[in-house]
Parts: structure tokens; C-alpha cells; sequence
């Protein structure tokens, strides 16, 4: 309990210090056009807040980010895991894996806009597809690294399909999971914004574009730093548990 205190001391104290280093360096500049000061991007963000802009953006962005993030995951997870058991199919598809895996998303993002339109369905698939190649590395290398001992513990136990799945499999790729979902948060909600930036109608990447074209550097920074800091709550608050968790296991064994 003490250490996780000073843990969340030293990160709101390392948090403050970089508002503070934007306060002096805005000061320095002195045009507000060109970096406000921290007070003003606040001020804007409570404005947007109460007009229920910032709250509707945000949502819209969030949501994007939970289905692309949740397809990327699970079919990535499953290829993982397929072409980390056989590896015969993975020598053929590995080619493919480091090529998806070097396709730039801008060029995903386009090709998906092209072939399937300014919608919806776009959007996600877009962000999905150019994540899910990442997350078949991960898994891919969790499962090679399984214990073969655990394993053939669990043959001589009898354990059934689901008893291996639960006792045997997802205690020892969680790390490598966790490892993919902090990856996937942080690559995730940038090519949202992207994709919300070239083709969509709301959202934060969106309004970043609108407020980009009217100059308004305020407004950028309000609604960025907005969806930052969603987005370390989720770090602190649901990852950095979670991947603890998953750890436990194998500090117990040690």
C-alpha cells in the first residue's frame, strides 16, 4: 500500500512539474497564439466541458477506440496463438505478419477509406487491421515461451480443454497480453484521431482538425490533453493493475 502511494505521489508530482515547465516556457514565448499558457487551454476545457462539446467528442473517440481495440485484440490473440503452436504455418505466414507489420497506417487509413467509404465501418476496421499485426508478435512470442513443464503437468493431471485454457495457458501469456493491450491503448487512440482527422465528422481528431484549420492552438490543446489524460487514467487505473496481477504468479513461483 505504501509503495502504491508513492507511486501515485511521484506521478502526480512528475505531472505537475510538466505543467509547470509549460507555464515557464509559455511565459518565455509570451504568444498565446503560438503556445497559451496552462490556465487558458483550462479555461477553454471547462467551456467545452459545460457546452457538452468536449463530452460528446470524447465519447465518439473513446467508443472507436474500445471496437477497434477489441477487434484488434481478439484476432490478433487467436493468430498468435495459432502461429505460435505450429510452426510450419507460421514459417509461411511470417512474411505476411512483417509485412502488414511495416504497412504504415496512413496508407491503411486511405486505402480503407477508398475501397470502403467515409463510414463507420472504415474507421474501425482501418485502425483494427493495422494493429492486429502487432499483437500476433506479442502473443506470438508469449506462446513460445510457455513452459513445456507445466504442460505435461497438467496431462498427468488429467486437466480438461477449459482447465488448461484457464490454469495452464492465460497465466502464462498474460504478461505478454497485457504487454500487447498497453501497446495496443497507446497506438490505438493516435490512429484514431488520425482517421477521425481525414474522414470523419466528430470526435477529438475531428475538432483537432477543425481548430487546426481556424488556427486556434487553445482549442487543440484542450481537446488533446483531454483525451491524454483519459487515456493515462486507463493506463493507471485498469492496465498497470491488471499487468501487476498477471505478474504475481510467477514472482510467487520465483
Amino acid at each position: 500500500m505504501a509503495s502504491a502511494l508513492q507511486k501515485t505521489r511521484v506521478t502526480l508530482l512528475s505531472l505537475l512539474g510538466l505543467g509547470v515547465f509549460w507555464a515557464v516556457i509559455a511565459q518565455l514565448l509570451g504568444d498565446a497564439s503560438v503556445l497559451p499558457p496552462p490556465s487558458e487551454v483550462w479555461s477553454v476545457t471547462l467551456k467545452e466541458w459545460h457546452s457538452g462539446a468536449l463530452v460528446f467528442h470524447t465519447t465518439q473517440t473513446l467508443l472507436r477506440v474500445a471496437l477497434a481495440f477489441g477487434l484488434a485484440m481478439t484476432l490478433g490473440t487467436l493468430l498468435g496463438i495459432v502461429l505460435g503452436r505450429y510452426e510450419g504455418l507460421n514459417r509461411w505466414l511470417d512474411p505476411w505478419v512483417v509485412f502488414f507489420l511495416n504497412l504504415p497506417a496512413l496508407v491503411v487509413i486511405v486505402l480503407a477509406y477508398l475501397w470502403i467509404g467515409l463510414n463507420e465501418t472504415a474507421a474501425i476496421v482501418a485502425v483494427a487491421f493495422n494493429k492486429t499485426a502487432m499483437v500476433v508478435v506479442t502473443v506470438r512470442e508469449g506462446v513460445r515461451a510457455l513452459d513445456p513443464a507445466v504442460a505435461d503437468m497438467a496431462r498427468v493431471y488429467r486437466f480438461s480443454a477449459l482447465a488448461r485454457v484457464r490454469h495452464v495457458l492465460i497465466p502464462q501469456l498474460a504478461p505478454f497480453i497485457s504487454t500487447a493491450v498497453r501497446n495496443g491503448l497507446a497506438v490505438i487512440w493516435k490512429i484514431v484521431l488520425v482517421v477521425e482527422f481525414l474522414g470523419r465528422s466528430n470526435g477529438v481528431g475531428f475538432q483537432i482538425h477543425l481548430y487546426f484549420q481556424l488556427f486556434d492552438t487553445a482549442h487543440v490543446l484542450a481537446y488533446s490533453l483531454t483525451f491524454v489524460g483519459v487515456m493515462l487514467s486507463l493506463e493507471y487505473l485498469l492496465v498497470q493493475p491488471w499487468e501487476a496481477s498477471a505478474r504475481r504468479w510467477r514472482k510467487a513461483a520465483a
